[in-house]
């Protein structure tokens, strides 16, 4: 069986996997995305920028992997940033930083986009390398001022791309979407289903429990 691995540490893409029936390994890549996104032309566009993320990130983890998994599998990187008045925002990573980006966000209105790398490995060969970005129209709320304290206090927005979150507290600050909700979460189905078939396999054949 295609053994797929996840070449993230969210657990929001880990969730997204399990809940439509894929149970993957996760490797994380540990990749300096700040060191790369700096070598990159600074007039890329942003569907590339997160591409070329979620491709690094594939490759590193592919290079990581035991014999025994890359007889076999499916590699799956990631990448999210929102894209906002002409700007990228990813992970804040600090509460003062995300209260800046959500002065920004509050009422507004950006583009949540995810760069998904697929790498099928077999025989200890990569033999399809599959790429594309998703990009979601994210409609934002504007929270109230002790709303957004309690929210920068409850440290979710600070390690998540774009400082929110649509499958956590982040949710009640979202007024609309337009597009595929999993591509807000960090990993889309329907681009992942695509770039599966892609590699020549069914997104079944890669289920943990089949139906006959």
């Amino acid at each position: 069986m295609t053994t797929v691995v996840l070449a993230s540490a969210s657990q929001s893409r880990l969730r997204v996997l399990r809940q439509a029936g894929i149970d993957p390994q996760v490797t994380v890549s540990h990749l300096d995305e700040h060191a790369l996104v700096a070598s990159l032309d600074r007039d890329a566009p942003p569907e590339s920028v997160v591409a070329k993320l979620a491709n690094a990130k594939a490759l590193t983890v592919a290079a990581l992997l035991p014999e025994e998994l890359i007889s076999d599998c499916v590699v799956i990187g990631c990448d999210s940033m929102l894209y906002l008045d002409g700007r990228m925002h990813g992970k804040p990573r600090t509460a003062e930083a995300a209260r800046r980006q959500w002065e920004k966000m509050a009422g507004a209105t950006g583009h949540l986009l995810t760069g998904h790398a697929i790498l099928r490995l077999t025989a200890g060969v990569i033999t399809h390398t599959e790429s594309d970005t998703g990009s979601t129209v994210v409609q934002f709320a504007q929270p109230s001022p002790i709303d957004l304290n309690r929210y920068l206090a409850s440290d979710e927005p600070l390690n998540v791309a774009g400082a929110f979150t649509l499958d956590g507290i982040g949710g009640w600050f979202v007024k609309r979407i337009e597009g595929d909700p999993s591509n807000v979460i960090g990993l889309s189905l329907p681009l992942v289903q695509k770039l599966i078939r892609r590699t020549g396999l069914s997104i079944s054949d890669l289920w943990a429990t089949t139906i006959d």
